[in-house]
């Protein structure tokens, strides 16, 4: 970490649901914090929301599936800021046609793109900084779907979030001797926007049961926190009424 005590956060899909909270939580904890996203009005109302608050925020306009741009992205926070200590990996898609009678390759390419492939992109973008370091924390918000396989996500997004897990701990094997630590975050049913994409929306009540993004915010915020000598590998979280459990699996289609 810098002289100055300075701690700067670099979050993804941070325009929205998990990601905006995370760079809300970080924020408050001191960091400085850079939201990236597709949307710029997103991301501008998000660093206006954190700097309302006192925290300190910019926003970089980006598709993690562009490997160029956050090339780009990443040397952009180092040259300004001189350092990256922590990546929340939160850009994330899921599709309505997600089952093997209506999916589309045109879907399942969009999802390994954004979900896979930008997690990856996002990773190699930052380490030649934290391996300068000696320190860092990246922290991947894959999903409940990434460790139990269950029939609604489909099969695109299960297998880019188990992917994701995979990776995470991949990371941890090879960089934990560069002081180097990731976490795959894994949450069940979050009421975030990306429930409007399912093809049977979740009702109000429904989504006031599920996890809410400050609860995911909180926690990352946590994960980051933590002293550089722990590693959280991963965290399972989900709703006390979890509907995976609830529920039969054909109520659920």
């Amino acid at each position: 970490m810098s002289n100055d005590g300075k701690r700067v956060a670099w979050v993804t899909g941070g325009g929205t649901g998990i990601g905006e909270s995370a760079a809300e939580h970080l924020a408050a904890d001191g960091w400085t914090v850079v939201v990236s996203g597709r949307r710029k009005q997103e991301l501008d109302r998000v660093v206006a929301n954190i700097a309302k608050n006192g925290g300190k925020a910019e926003a970089i306009q980006l598709d993690v599936s562009d490997k160029d741009s956050v090339n780009k992205a990443a040397e952009a926070i180092v040259a300004k800021h001189g350092r990256i200590d922590c990546l929340v990996n939160s850009a994330g898609i899921n599709v309505p046609k997600r089952s093997w009678a209506d999916m589309e390759l045109e879907g399942w390419d969009k999802l390994v793109e954004i979900n896979l492939n930008g997690v990856l992109y996002c990773m190699r973008a930052v380490l030649p900084t934290m391996r300068k370091q000696k320190d860092g924390t990246i922290i991947n918000v894959a999903s409940w779907a990434g460790r139990h396989v269950s029939k609604m996500p489909g099969p695109a997004y299960t297998t880019t979030k188990h992917a994701v897990l995979a990776l995470t701990h991949s990371f941890n094997m090879d960089e934990c001797v560069n002081g180097l630590r990731a976490c795959c975050f894994s949450p069940g049913e979050v009421a975030t926007p990306i429930l409007k994409l399912r093809p049977v929306v979740p009702s109000a009540e429904e989504q006031a049961k599920m996890l809410q993004p400050e609860d995911c915010g909180r926690t990352i915020a946590f994960v980051a926190g933590m002293p550089s000598r722990v590693c959280i590998n991963e965290i399972l979280i989900s709703p006390t009424h979890n509907r995976g459990f609830i529920q039969t699996p054909a109520s659920r289609d």
